[in-house]
């Protein structure tokens, strides 16, 4: 028996200086796209790493998900209830909990998380599974920084990173 094609809906946030594509399946938020970046990028993502996957547009189905995530990018919302579509390895998903307990305005460096998780050498492979987050924001990525509180790799790019990091502190 075939199994049934998985349906990815897409939209876009746009609020105040923002722009970005939100991805959701029925089980929720599977991705938050790069400032500024095209469809592009939610298409390759969905390539690799939910093949098979059918990508609709559908605006209404974003909503509520682009409503929560546009308060918490104009400084309205420090938190989010909403249910994510998140799939990894456990190593990953052990990386990805522990950024949710990041508190917001905070920072941490790539060890503190591998202590976190109990794997203090994993630094490394820390990184990696921080760079495969794929609902940024949701699951902050955005808060961890290097050893010496230097901004290091975003999947968004230094320039989107530092945008949250201000926006958080202010």
């Amino acid at each position: 028996m075939n199994k049934p094609v998985e349906r990815i809906y897409l939209g876009r946030l746009a609020v105040e200086n923002w722009s970005l594509y939100l991805a959701v399946t029925e089980a929720g938020l599977c991705f938050v796209g790069s400032e500024d970046k095209e469809r592009e990028e939610v298409e390759a993502w969905c390539t690799a790493k939910r093949p098979g996957s059918e990508l609709i547009e559908d605006e209404g189905k974003v909503a509520p998900y682009a409503l929560m995530l546009g308060e918490f990018l104009t400084g309205e919302r420090r938190s989010f209830e909403l249910p994510v579509d998140l799939r990894g390895t456990e190593f990953q998903e052990a990386v990805w909990e522990a950024l949710m307990r990041i508190p917001y305005g905070d920072t941490v460096t790539y060890g503190d998380i591998a202590e976190k998780i109990g794997r203090p050498r994993a630094v490394r492979a820390v990184g990696a599974a921080i760079g495969a987050n794929p609902v940024m924001l949701v699951v902050p990525c955005h808060r961890v920084v290097g050893k010496s509180g230097k901004l290091t790799g975003f999947r968004g790019g230094l320039t989107m990173k530092e945008k949250l990091l201000e926006l958080e502190s202010s």
